[in-house]
């Protein structure tokens, strides 16, 4: 059941339907693309407190960051940062990825009404949820992930914890595009932390999480300002 507050007057979902490879959300003007005045629009997905979704509406707010978040979409009606967007005046939507029989219906409903507010970036912050072929293949280049962990070192869940447990002397951040391999996607921006011995697993998150909420709100705008390739695994500006 998809459950939507603060709509603000938007156009009506899109009807659910099989997804082309390729296809980018329009705009009555046209296609929108990455890197167009018209593809300033952000989706947000969460699943819990959303820090990093605060980071990128204070940097909105701030002027740091020229886009709009357009929705910010939960698959737990839990989720804490819900309450972060509504404060924003963000239209926020709940959709529970257990009432559906597959994870592609899931990812259809996601994307439909991504579609709907003409969103062309879409930004992770804390969702919990491994996204598969159909919303890959919707927004191909063009969903942002951040990671606490300098990868390829440490992916996967609790990789602060990781880096503590491996004894790393250098840990840090990384924002980079969804593929279908688990952080595993082409690296937009990192930034390192370093990991004195008096350090314990949470204070290196914390202090992680400060550099997360700086360069995510950076990597969105180097990617929607667009003059960027990618080359095999690599990330590369104009």
């Amino acid at each position: 059941m998809v459950q939507i507050a603060m709509a603000n007057e938007l156009p009506p979902s899109a009807p659910h339907r099989a997804v082309r490879s390729g296809v980018r959300p329009r705009t009555r003007a046209g296609r929108c693309t990455v890197g167009s005045d018209l593809g300033r629009r952000i989706g947000v997905l969460i699943s819990g407190r959303g820090s990093n979704l605060q980071a990128l509406i204070d940097a909105i707010a701030e002027g740091r960051l020229r886009a709009e978040i357009a929705v910010v979409i939960a698959n737990r009606a839990d989720a804490a940062g819900l309450a972060r967007a509504r404060t924003a005046g963000i239209e926020t939507i709940t959709i529970p990825h257990r009432d559906y029989p597959s994870r592609e219906a899931f990812e259809e409903t996601l994307i439909a009404e991504l579609r709907a507010r003409r969103v062309a970036l879409v930004c992770l912050a804390g969702f919990m949820r491994l996204l598969g072929a159909t919303f890959l293949e919707a927004y191909p280049n063009a969903i942002l992930n951040i990671h606490p962990s300098l990868l390829p070192a440490f992916p996967g869940v609790d990789a602060q914890r990781q880096a503590w447990t491996y004894g790393t002397k250098v840990a840090g951040a990384t924002v980079h595009l969804v593929t279908g391999e688990l952080d595993g996607g082409p690296i937009v921006m990192q930034r390192a932390v370093a990991v004195p011995d008096d350090d314990t697993p949470d204070t290196l998150a914390a202090r992680i999480l400060d550099v997360e909420h700086q360069i995510y709100p950076d990597a969105a705008q180097l990617v929607l300002d667009g003059g960027w390739r990618i080359e095999g695994r690599r990330f590369r500006r104009a």
